[in-house]
């Protein structure tokens, strides 16, 4: 049986949400000795199908089509997943009652021995993630990483494989629910409009971010964008020992150019010139990477092999083909405005611009100014078309397509050689495809099935 001073062998745990995340949850906590009961909102027969293997494989009780008040009475901690909703009625009366909500983070802190790192951010947290993992890697460091990004931190737990740190990503959901988790350090990347369907406003998605520094002590790194202000602003709320990175004067690492500079106290100049992270976006990226993995212990040499090493992950302003003189980009992981304006700032020349989706409570006004000045026309797709056209009404010339197929072909026809057609949806995916990676794929599928004369796109993707 597993050890954990939050789960005392017998008490009663309802888990809400049997995703990824519930699944690992349902298995760790019976390792700890808990009776678990699961709670899923997807129809009986929907809930059945997919999960039926897996419930029979544990045994646990549950319900489906719904979270009835009944089914949680004499509950001792309610464990939620990340996409569930936190102002669900019943999450509502058990908080005026005194239960104990939790989430992954929450349970695991008390039993986590090596030290963690934990990413969040708007923008480029799998990026960091990934990237922050390979530079302890390179230092021999036997690497956990996960979290938000693929494997559960319940997963780990269980695997009992130890590791010399784990390297977390963290979304503002998980946070929310996060309880006493202290990361020894802590990134913040940037702060722009997300989420807001669920926080609520900015400010609200602001505090679940700034969850991740809330617990840290004296002795714990805090890693912040010193370009961002949102970031700037919460300085003085922090404990722990600060580090910016990025263009400023002040920052601990700067960026100049192509080069990375770092004051470890003595001067340190990591030279990205002809890298995959030879851009505004990477750079960024990079810089929040050498101050962690200086944190954790990696030599500046260790660090440069890494990052020179690196491959952008996909669908991340990626470069799928270059036909006719037009070069295509899938950045299907833009799923809010913020990354879409870093894509648009990023690509060289005017854009054809295919966004749209579902919306997530985004103020498509801000993409405004962006339009404005790079995009030739933009293809709207998806529920959101009707609000993002009235947002950008008068920046860009702007057109529908009923499929992403259609969106291609009308973007291939609105280009001209030099420009560049840009997936940058500013929305989520849901609904027309399973996920942002799916809606990438569907996109690049259609790119290549266009008819032209093709030159091969750029050796690992990306610009």
């Amino acid at each position: 049986m597993r050890t954990n001073p939050l789960i005392k062998p017998g008490m009663r745990v309802a888990v809400i949400g049997l995703g990824l995340s519930g699944r690992a949850a349902v298995r760790y906590l019976s390792a700890c000795g808990a009776e678990v009961v699961v709670s899923d909102s997807r129809r009986e027969a929907e809930f059945v199908a997919q999960e039926g293997g897996f419930l029979q494989e544990t045994g646990v009780a549950w319900e489906a089509g719904g979270h009835s008040p009944a089914f949680f009475a004499g509950v001792d901690m309610v464990f939620v997943s990340p996409g569930v909703p936190l102002d669900l009625p019943l999450l509502e009366d058990l908080r005026r009652r005194g239960g104990e909500i939790v989430g992954e983070l929450a349970v695991a802190a008390p039993v986590l021995a090596a030290p963690v790192l934990a990413i969040t951010g708007t923008n480029g947290k799998t990026t960091v993630t990934t990237l922050i993992g390979q530079l302890l890697q390179v230092a021999g460091k036997k690497v956990f990483v996960g979290g938000n990004i693929g494997t559960p931190l319940f997963t780990h737990l269980l695997d009992g494989a130890g590791a010399d740190a784990v390297v977390l990503e963290v979304s503002s959901f998980q946070l929310d629910t996060a309880g006493g988790f202290r990361p020894d350090i802590a990134l913040l990347l940037n702060i722009t409009p997300d989420h807001i369907d669920r926080h609520g406003s900015l400010a609200g998605y602001s505090r679940a971010k700034l969850k991740v520094f809330a617990n840290q002590g004296a002795a714990d790194t805090a890693i912040l964008n010193g370009d961002d202000p949102f970031c700037r602003q919460a300085l003085t709320t922090i404990t722990g020992r600060v580090l910016l990175f990025g263009h400023s004067a002040d920052c601990r690492a700067r960026i100049d150019g192509d080069r990375i500079v770092v004051r470890w106290p003595e001067e340190e100049i990591y030279d990205l010139a002809g890298s995959r992270l030879a851009n505004a976006i990477g750079l960024m990226n990079a810089a929040a990477a050498i101050l962690a993995a200086r944190s954790a212990g990696c030599s500046p040499e260790e660090i440069l092999t890494g990052l020179l090493a690196f491959q952008p992950l996909r669908h991340r302003v990626e470069e799928v083909a270059r036909i006719d003189g037009i070069t295509y980009y899938d950045d299907s992981k833009a799923t809010n405005t913020g990354a879409v304006l870093a894509a648009l700032a990023r690509v060289k020349g005017k854009v054809v611009l295919i966004a749209g989706g579902r919306d997530k409570g985004e103020d498509y006004a801000l993409l405004q100014d962006g339009v404005r000045d790079k995009a030739r026309c933009v293809i709207l797709i998806g529920e959101a078309a009707d609000q993002i056209a009235a947002a950008l009404a008068g920046a860009a010339p702007l057109d529908r397509a009923a499929t992403m197929e259609e969106a291609v072909r009308l973007a291939q026809a609105a280009a001209q050689p030099g420009d560049a057609v840009l997936l940058s949806p500013a929305c989520a995916s849901f609904d027309m495809f399973t996920s942002y990676a799916h809606r990438g794929d569907v996109f690049a599928a259609a790119v290549r099935g266009l008819k032209g004369t093709a030159a091969p796109a750029a050796a690992g993707g990306g610009v």
